[in-house]
C-alpha cells in the first residue's frame, strides 16, 4: 500500500481535528447539563431542609453536593480552556491544506479532492460555529 500523499494527510487532520471539536462541544454540552442538574437538586434539597424537613443524611449529602458540583465545575472550565488552542491547531491545518491543494491542483487524484474541499467546508463550518 502506497503512503498517503500530503494532500490526504492534509485532509485527514483536518477533519480529525474538526471531529475532536465537535466531540469537545457536546461534553460541554453535557457537563453544563450536568452542574445545571447538581445545582438544582442542591437547591431543592436546601429549601426543604429550610421547611423543617431536614435529616442528617441529607445535610451529609449536600456536603458532598457541593464537592461534586465544585469538581463538575472545574471539568467544564477544563473542557472550556481546550477550545482556543483547538481553535488555533485548526486554523493551521486549514492553512496546510488550502496550501496542498494549491500545490496539488493539478496532479491530485479526483477523489483525494472532492475530500480535501470538503473538509475545508467542514471546518469553515465549526469555524462560524
Amino acid at each position: 500500500m502506497p503512503a498517503p500523499s500530503p494532500l490526504a494527510i492534509a485532509t485527514q487532520s483536518v477533519q480529525r481535528l474538526v471531529k475532536e471539536q465537535k466531540y469537545y462541544e457536546k461534553e460541554l454540552a453535557s457537563q453544563t447539563e450536568r452542574v445545571q442538574k447538581l445545582e438544582a437538586d442542591q437547591e431543592q434539597k436546601s429549601k426543604a431542609q429550610t421547611n423543617g424537613n431536614s435529616t442528617t443524611t441529607t445535610t451529609t449529602a449536600d456536603g458532598n453536593a457541593e464537592y461534586v458540583i465544585k469538581q463538575e465545575k472545574q471539568a467544564m472550565e477544563e473542557t472550556k480552556a481546550v477550545f482556543a488552542p483547538l481553535k488555533t491547531r485548526i486554523e493551521e491545518a486549514v492553512q496546510r491544506l488550502e496550501e496542498q491543494i494549491a500545490t496539488a491542483e493539478e496532479n491530485a487524484p479526483t477523489d483525494e479532492m472532492t475530500k480535501a474541499n470538503e473538509a475545508l467546508s467542514l471546518s469553515k463550518g465549526v469555524e462560524a460555529a
